[in-house]
């Protein structure tokens, strides 16, 4: 006899529930009078208390009795019990949550009857809405007034994301920037100070000037970039984190490879700040409104449809054909609903921007059957930590009112660390989404790769093609698509929908009519200055875009003039050099720059600035520290060497040696014409000008 029997021999939840109740009330009663109890047939009867005998839910034990139809007895054993007062707590749960979704279709608010203790899985899905941190709209105009005396801090990018979600829900449980003691129960276990499970550090990061200006207990308010308020906060927790610590606990290694990494060092505050937030009002977006659902409006839309299984579809890039039969099949195998949640937020450096992904997103929606599937924005600032990502965006997922969630191949992975591996294996991040799904309360859809089959013109899983040696199997990478697109070639429609291409390649037109920034770095005097200007005229004669030089004497007079040569000031210049570069380089022109640049951080954040809009090749002029001093047409290195000069650069101050420069020119014995022409070439075999 089978000690485990499948559920399916079980009876339903509800009947199986009755039948327990009844096994607990009367387990001396004769079958019959069970069974008419039930309003079940006897037969019937037999097989339900055969199935929860086998299952362990139910005892039996022998009886001496003179009426042979009570031979036996039925008492519940401990799985039994369990089973009942889980039963309970489900029912419960279902109908609070009825309750709870009734009383907010009707009164817009939610209900306060709801025991937290039955706030289950079910509940929490998708039916009853969530808890946000806003105020009242008349309490939000009062603080609006009274926040015009309250110290302020102009949030970043990311933490314009941060804010956002913490308010609308969509970080929920959490209340506000993690305190000191959650921050650390996050980095080392994944879990907040009280158990709940928590995987990614939220935090205000700031710089130390302006923490040394506040007081614990003190409330600030929290702006976007243009100055308008967007809530408060009450700093209970400032402290200096173990960034180097939390790299390698949340992100897998302290290596700058890693963007998250890297931001954590080179761009994020030193110093964290903590406590909870009061929402005022949301960011402003002006762009694609109508798809900008916060977790509540999603879960009323849910509602709305009668949608009870959703599964959602996280993205960061265009969706190709591969990508629509694999959220087919995922919809199909959860039997849900689905919803196309592409993040609008911060992605990794170089991705396609937002806009130009909506649009595809937008282009191909029709391919979908509209009553089974729906689009909504993210405005979520990704990390790509992989493995602990996606339990973040699980959970993310779950607030949003999704039951189910696909599971990537390498889900948010970075790529490739410093020494050319993959940060993360290929399914670390399925395997710890999966040790959590149960306490999650959302199931995870794993990822399958797709490719196509020739003979069967469809995409099928890599893993389920049996007949592999005797059919073609077709299949295009991100990096073969990027060099189609920007070789200007063809893209077969069985990889993607003519609309999806058209909308890239209005985006990302062949390189050859791109804009593009060239970024020498040197010392002082190593001939930066000489060869841009010969590339410039170079450029200017070949004709077809316009060149603009930005060298570092011509910037230091028009545009940072009041800048002096302190490391902060220094960096300051150069990320203005940067700014204009990337806009130049957006607007389809060609950017030359010529700073001295000493830093690699600096020169990285420059790179990811313009490389959002074209290619960035750096140039390291590596003429030596000798030769340059040597050549001191300006009388720089004798001053430095004196003492007049500080921080002079290469004597004072450092110079981190670019380590994989696009092209590295050497001046000592080459002439200059030689050196520009040596980038001519690097620009034609990178496709960037025409070859002649």
């Amino acid at each position: 006899m089978n000690a485990h029997p499948t559920q399916s021999t079980l009876p339903e939840d509800d009947q199986l529930f009755r039948l327990l109740r009844q096994v607990e009330k009367t387990p001396d009663a004769p079958q019959r009078a069970t069974a008419e109890a039930l309003n079940i047939s006897l037969g019937r009867l037999n097989a339900q208390l055969r199935a929860a005998t086998e299952a362990g839910l139910i005892a039996v034990k022998a009886r001496d009795s003179a009426d042979r139809r009570q031979r036996v007895s039925y008492a519940l054993t401990d799985r039994g019990a369990e089973a009942k007062a889980r039963l309970i707590k489900t029912f419960l749960a279902r109908k609070f949550s009825e309750y709870a979704a009734l009383h907010a279709e009707l009164t817009g608010s939610v209900s306060d009857l709801v025991p937290l203790k039955y706030r289950s899985s079910l509940m929490q899905s998708n039916l009853a809405p969530i808890p946000e941190l806003f105020v009242s709209y008349d309490s939000a105009q009062k603080l609006k007034v009274e926040a015009a005396e309250l110290t302020s801090w102009d949030l970043s990018p990311r933490q314009i994301c941060d804010l956002e979600l913490l308010m609308n829900g969509g970080f929920n449980p959490l209340k506000g920037f993690l305190s000191e003691e959650d921050y650390n129960g996050v980095v080392e276990n994944m879990r907040l100070a009280d158990g709940t499970l928590w995987p990614m550090p939220i935090t205000l990061d700031v710089s130390e000037k302006f923490a040394e200006s506040l007081e614990l207990g003190q409330d600030i308010a929290l702006r976007d970039q243009e100055g308008v308020i967007l809530g408060t906060m009450t700093v209970t927790d400032r402290w200096t984190p173990d960034k180097s610590n939390e790299a390698e606990k949340v992100f897998g290694a302290d290596d700058q490879a890693h963007p998250a990494v890297n931001y954590l060092h080179n761009t994020a505050g030193k110093v964290y700040l903590g406590g909870p937030v009061t929402g005022i009002q949301q960011p402003v977006h002006y762009d694609f409104r109508a798809r900008r659902d916060t977790p509540n409006e999603l879960r009323a839309y849910f509602r709305k449809l009668g949608w009870r299984r959703v599964v959602a579809f996280q993205t960061r890039n265009p969706l190709h054909r591969a990508h629509q039969e694999l959220t087919f099949r995922a919809a199909k195998e959860a039997q849900a609903n689905l919803l196309i949640h592409p993040v609008v937020g911060m992605t990794k450096p170089g991705d396609v921007d937002h806009f130009t992904r909506v649009r595809c997103y937008e282009a191909v929606l029709d391919k979908y059957p509209g009553s089974t599937t729906s689009m909504s924005l993210l405005p979520l600032a990704m990390r790509m930590a992989g493995p602990r990502e996606a339990v973040w965006h699980g959970l993310i997922r779950k607030n949003y009112g999704c039951t189910h969630f696909i599971v990537g191949r390498d889900h948010a992975g970075p790529g490739a660390n410093s020494q050319g591996e993959d940060f993360y294996g290929p399914y670390d991040a399925q395997e710890l989404f999966k040790q959590h799904e149960a306490e999650m309360g959302i199931e995870m859809v794993p990822f399958k790769h797709m490719v196509f089959v020739q003979e069967r013109a469809q995409y099928e899983p890599s893993d389920e093609i049996l007949d592999k040696d005797d059919v073609t199997i077709l299949n295009i990478s991100g990096t073969e698509l990027r060099r189609r697109l920007a070789e200007g070639l063809e893209i077969p429609e069985w990889f993607s929908f003519p609309e999806v291409v058209a909308e890239l390649r209005k985006t990302r037109p062949p390189r050859s009519q791109q804009g593009f920034t060239v970024f020498f770095t040197g010392f002082s005097g190593s001939g930066k200055s000489t060869i841009a200007n010969a590339l410039m005229v170079k450029l200017m004669e070949m004709g077809g875009r316009p060149v603009t030089l930005l060298d570092g004497d011509i910037v230091r007079k028009n545009l940072s003039s009041e800048l002096g040569f302190s490391k902060e000031h220094r960096d300051l210049n150069i990320r203005r050099i940067g700014y204009v570069a990337s806009e130049i380089t957006k607007n389809g022109g060609i950017a030359i720059c010529a700073p001295i640049a000493p830093y690699a951080a600096t020169r990285r954040a420059v790179r990811e600035d313009v490389e959002q809009f074209g290619a960035f090749l750096e140039i390291h002029v590596a003429t030596s520290i000798e030769e340059c001093e040597r050549r001191d047409r300006k009388g720089l290195y004798k001053l430095a060497r004196e003492g007049k000069i500080k921080e002079f650069t290469g004597i004072s101050d450092p110079y981190d040696v670019p380590e994989n420069p696009e092209l590295r020119v050497e001046t000592e014995g080459t002439d200059v014409d030689n050196c520009a022409h040596q980038v001519i070439l690097k620009l034609e075999s990178m496709g960037l000008i025409a070859a002649h």
